[in-house]
């Protein structure tokens, strides 16, 4: 997840509610790289996360330039709709992994709207569609993130708290609500094989996580002996430059090999 680290005020909402009323366009050229999630018990991909890039392949850090308090709301919409479209596109057969922006959604029940009508058109399955809001993001109000979520869910879709353990909150996140999945961040997950103190804080985190029957992903898993460690202790998601670089509008293969 590529966090916007943008407070969230009254004017800021009011100012997105009468964009996506009034049907402004987008003043973003935005496009994606995508990165492939496996499960190793089934040695398959699973999902693929949608990363922003711009429209030649620039990084992260060339989009996040233009974005600011104002255009916030046209930035997380249009990542929605350009990432379903060129997954589409692609022809993406599994889940597509999104990120959200929190302090860009008003009203979820009317954010949410953009990403339907984009699903429709381009004929993806909205229960193919995975939320990702990273921890590491700070949302002045929390009841509002709780509200997002939870109108998600009710809509079919599957959420995930994208790096778990790197932000504010931690596991008190997990106290106000529960999403489907939760991906652990890759500051932990860095030589965990060598480390018992990480090992000892990712093993609390997956017995926290079980008995709230919530599944859990290691992403940024770049080593071998990560991987194992993690798969032997119960992991069964990953995510990383291990098991494939982002592919710039392309879906990269895993290698059988890896597994």
């Amino acid at each position: 997840m590529q966090a916007i680290p943008l407070k969230n005020t009254d004017n800021t909402r009011s100012h997105g509610c009468s964009q996506c009323r009034d049907g402004e366009k987008s003043p973003f050229e935005l496009s994606f790289a995508f990165q492939p999630i496996v499960r190793a018990s089934t040695r398959s991909i699973v999902s693929y996360e949608a990363l922003a890039r711009g429209p030649d392949g620039q990084g992260f850090a060339y989009v996040k330039e233009q974005i600011n308090a104002e255009n916030l709301y046209h930035f997380d919409q249009t990542c929605r709709v350009r990432a379903i479209e060129i997954a589409t596109r692609l022809g993406l057969s599994v889940a597509l992994n999104i990120n959200f922006t929190p302090n860009a959604v008003y009203r979820p029940e009317l954010c949410i709207r953009t990403t339907l009508e984009a699903a429709e058109k381009y004929g993806f399955p909205v229960e193919r569609i995975h939320f990702e809001v990273t921890e590491s993001e700070e949302v002045q109000e929390k009841s509002h993130l709780v509200g997002i979520i939870a109108a998600y869910k009710k809509l079919g879709f599957t959420t995930a708290i994208d790096d778990f353990g790197a932000g504010y909150s931690g596991l008190n996140l997990l106290a106000e609500f529960q999403p489907d999945y939760i991906k652990i961040d890759r500051a932990l997950i860095d030589f965990v094989d060598q480390k018992p103190v990480k090992q000892a804080i990712i093993e609390g985190v997956l017995l926290t996580c079980r008995k709230l029957g919530i599944d859990v992903l290691a992403e940024g898993v770049e080593r071998r002996e990560e991987y194992e460690w993690l798969r032997d202790n119960g992991v069964d998601l990953f995510q990383g430059y291990y098991f494939a670089y982002p592919g710039f509008e392309q879906l990269p293969e895993v290698p059988d090999s890896v597994f």
